[in-house]
């Protein structure tokens, strides 16, 4: 009967320590659970006040160029930190121009369907880089062309990519 109560106070004593060392370790995990449990909020990642530290607290991580936090028992995947700058409108997208003799390089803005121009661009031809074409629409003749816009500047230009088991993939600015 002795030998089992010291036994029993042995085991409990020499588990006492493991508990509480795992324990420190899923509390460091935290964080990372945090951010991907404001991250998963179909409202966006800062819509409760209670979210809004550790969502900032990834910027600035993510930011300084750190991996994303783990968070243990979650199945995740996220990229490394990409830098994209600019954006387009709706019906638009980001293309490279070629300007000769420049070493830097500028994005602009293609329409991507033609649209509905001025008829002086389908009578001079080509005029600022855009040239309109005749085409016949309900009967009448339309001068159509691809336009194009300048971009948006991005607030926050910083991504990564997240995918989290079972809830999709998701695009997190910075």
């Amino acid at each position: 009967m002795k030998n089992a109560i010291i036994r029993a106070l042995s085991a409990i004593l020499l588990c006492v320590p493991v508990y509480t060392f795992s324990s420190g370790i899923a509390r460091g995990d935290d964080w990372g659970c945090e951010v991907l449990l404001c991250l998963s909020n179909p409202g966006g990642a800062t819509e409760f006040a209670e979210c809004r530290s550790p969502i900032e607290k990834l910027w600035s991580h993510l930011a300084k160029g750190r991996s994303f936090p783990i968070c243990s028992g979650v199945g995740f995947t996220a990229t490394k930190p990409r830098y994209e700058p600019y954006y387009c409108d709706a019906g638009f997208r980001l293309v490279s121009l070629s300007n000769e003799g420049r070493h830097n390089r500028e994005v602009g803005c293609v329409s991507t369907q033609l649209q509905a121009v001025s008829d002086e661009l389908c009578r001079n031809g080509d005029s600022g880089g855009t040239s309109g074409h005749w085409r016949f629409e309900d009967g009448k003749r339309v001068c159509k062309a691809f336009v194009t816009a300048r971009p948006h500047i991005r607030e926050q230009p910083r991504y990564i990519d997240l995918t989290i088991d079972g809830s999709g993939r998701q695009r997190v600015w910075f």
